[in-house]
């Protein structure tokens, strides 16, 4: 079997790689913006960050979809950075949207990529009527891998 997989030096950090595998035998999940599987070293410590949503610093959300992925990803780059961590760390996304549809994952894909460039996570996208807020139309919660 010859699976596609890469490794990525974290954080500058040789001993922190990440592997992403992405099996030939499925199809290739990169164009819209996830690996199929990450595995993490050895030894690492783990951070979990909670759902990050679109709100600004003040907790206004605008009501255009793109708007608030694009925020949620900025909201969860200051997360990362109050950890001392960089998108490269990142293991796991999980992102929720309200109402799916497949006109929305342009939006996800092109954000993700953006934001971890070759380094692409494992992702779920889960379809959800709503969440915590009702103007919120999207979420995003990671696993980090720290050194």
């Amino acid at each position: 079997m010859n699976n596609e997989i890469s490794t990525v030096p974290t954080a500058k950090e040789t001993h922190l790689t990440l592997t992403y595998v992405n099996p030939d035998k499925l199809y290739d999940p990169t164009p819209n913006g996830y690996t199929t599987a990450v595995v993490t070293p050895r030894g690492a410590r783990t951070a979990y960050i909670s759902g990050q949503g679109g709100q600004d610093s003040r907790g206004a959300l605008s009501p255009d979809f793109a708007d608030q992925v694009r925020q949620a990803y900025a909201n969860l780059r200051t997360a990362l950075d109050a950890l001392g961590a960089r998108p490269d760390q990142v293991a796991k996304l999980s992102i929720f949207v309200v109402n799916h549809d497949m006109s929305k994952l342009a939006v996800l894909a092109q954000t993700v990529k953006e934001m971890f460039g070759d380094a692409l996570p494992a992702q779920t996208l889960i379809p959800v009527p709503k969440l915590a807020i009702d103007p919120m139309l999207f979420e995003v919660d990671a696993i980090v891998v720290l050194a």
